[in-house]
């Protein structure tokens, strides 16, 4: 019997992310990225998993008792995809040949129903910095446009760079 080393098995990546788990999704925030992740039901069981133990085979198949379907092994490749690609992982295991250079649509159009009950999907955007997510500039702050001036401000100035007034 062959045994498979820990290198290939996947590993999540926990370090510099703020993790908040919900009932049907987990959302995760990287710190070091400023990016916001939502990963649905099945791309944060496969993640929650990869604890560098588990082989893909048997994420797969305890997927499948959770969704209480069977679940292709290749429905936990496409979400390794998708968390390596969203930087979510430590260690990522090599995927096998037959799967190297396939796209997202070829897998999920060869999965056929099983993709439409346990597709993973991750989905992210870029976070603002505190100084991006301010809601309005004060007065004395610089602008373009009276829109980004708190309310009773206007951009003036030369150029229109200062939101002036009583805001």
């Amino acid at each position: 019997m062959r045994t498979i080393g820990l290198e290939t098995r996947a590993l999540a990546r926990k370090d510099g992310l703020v993790i908040q788990e919900l009932p049907d999704e987990v959302l995760v925030y990287d710190r070091e990225r400023d990016r916001a992740h939502c990963l649905n039901e099945t791309a944060a069981y496969v993640w929650q998993h990869c604890n560098g133990r588990n082989s893909t085979a048997q994420i797969a198949r305890a997927l499948g008792r959770k969704l209480d379907c069977s679940v292709d092994e290749k429905i936990v490749w496409l979400a390794l995809d998708q968390l390596d690609r969203n930087h979510l992982l430590e260690r990522r295991p090599v995927a096998p040949p037959a799967l190297l250079g396939i796209n997202r649509r070829a897998m999920v159009r060869a999965l056929g129903l099983t993709a439409a009950i346990a597709i993973p999907v991750v989905t992210s955007i870029v976070a603002p910095t505190p100084s991006q997510a301010a809601t309005c500039t004060p007065s004395g702050g610089a602008c373009s446009t009276d829109a980004q001036c708190c309310s009773g401000c206007l951009c003036t100035g030369n150029g229109n760079t200062t939101c002036a007034g009583t805001c």
